[in-house]
């Protein structure tokens, strides 16, 4: 009985359908190679900054020393022009109040602005001095300015503008950035630079991180997904820090003259717009602990500040033909180059 119970399960075993063997698992596909594919040659008065693209990816805002140019990013038109914004640097949009908001570092205020019409609304001074980077936290929905001048933060009521708290800093502030969490982050720009966690909701400093290796950190993007900040440094350093733990996990080398930092979540790539050099550093996160430059796209010198469509993974980069740089004063130690009339352009760098 005991060899007939072995034979039948011998031969129900052989009966099974044999397992159909592993699809091998397929590799990762590589990083795509962008190219430059347009130049919008735009032209008028005045130097740039910031570049902000509203949330539909249709228009461009440009700051451009004492106005804003809007940009359909369909034909690389000029749509529009947002007027009197003295020493104007960044642009940061409240989609849900149907609002813009323009930092003003001459005259040390903001404007709002309708997202429709691009009529001003009002302007207001803030509580520093030389307001730069300008973030609209939606979250707690507060908009914050970095004011370079006097090393603090100034957080205004979007609707209201009024001032509700100004945040010391322990240094010049430079770019920022927020997470889902209710954290803003800002890039302190010392020799030894430094990161700074705000709580949107004290509005007071949670932590404040040393940056090894990283001097003078200017732009700064955000994985949000795997709590990753992006600085871009002046000595050719992109620094990547847990914004968790704040601990430095990453650096990679990049062009010179960097001055933004955009992170693409879809591809996994990470901005670096270099003026000096003109190019545009491109970094893939392979983990959310090690990267690799995978390619250094040529763009024009000058092209330090840049904005990035997610939806479409196009990049556009400011630049001109600069001419000599001014004489030193006691206001501004290191002035840029001046750029000559009529050369400004927008770049637009996209995937093959």
């Amino acid at each position: 009985m005991r060899r007939l119970f072995f034979l039948v399960m011998v031969y129900a075993f052989l009966q099974l359908p044999a397992e159909a063997p592993r699809a091998a698992e397929a590799p990762p596909l590589p990083p795509p190679k962008y190219t430059v594919v347009g130049t919008w040659k735009l032209g008028g008065g005045g130097g740039w900054d910031y570049l902000a693209l509203e949330a539909s990816g249709a228009r461009l805002f440009v700051s451009r020393g004492d106005h804003v140019d809007v940009i359909e990013t369909a034909s690389g038109k000029l749509a529009g022009t947002i007027p009197n914004t003295s020493g104007v640097h960044g642009i940061a949009f409240a989609p849900e109040l149907k609002r813009g908001y323009t930092s003003n570092g001459r005259g040390d205020t903001v404007t709002a602005f309708e997202l429709d019409t691009l009529k001003t609304i009002q302007e207001v001074p803030v509580s520093g001095k030389k307001p730069d980077a300008i973030l609209y936290e939606p979250r707690r929905k507060h908009l914050f300015t970095a004011n370079g001048a006097s090393s603090n933060l100034s957080v205004l009521d979007p609707s209201t503008l009024q001032i509700l708290a100004t945040v010391a800093l322990p240094g010049p502030p430079e770019f920022m950035a927020a997470d889902d969490a209710g954290s803003v982050f800002v890039n302190i720009e010392t020799e030894s630079g430094r990161l700074v966690q705000i709580d949107a909701k004290s509005l007071k400093v949670k932590a404040v991180w040393p940056l090894p290796g990283c001097s003078n950190p200017t732009g700064l993007a955000i994985d949000r997904a795997h709590h990753r900040l992006f600085s871009v440094c002046e000595n050719q350093v992109m620094a990547v820090t847990d914004s968790i733990s704040g601990k430095q996990v990453a650096q990679m080398a990049i062009g010179n003259g960097p001055d933004a930092a955009a992170f693409d979540p879809d591809l996994g790539l990470v901005f670096s717009s270099n003026g000096i050099d003109g190019t545009l550093t491109i970094v893939h996160e392979e983990t959310p602990d090690r990267y690799r430059v995978v390619a250094t796209l040529s763009t024009q010198k000058s092209a330090r500040t840049m904005a990035l469509d997610q939806a479409t993974h196009r990049v556009y980069l400011a630049a001109a033909t600069l001419g000599a740089t001014p004489a030193a004063t006691a206001e501004q130690a290191h002035p840029r180059p001046s750029a000559a009339a009529g050369s400004f352009v927008i770049l637009v760098a996209q995937p093959k």
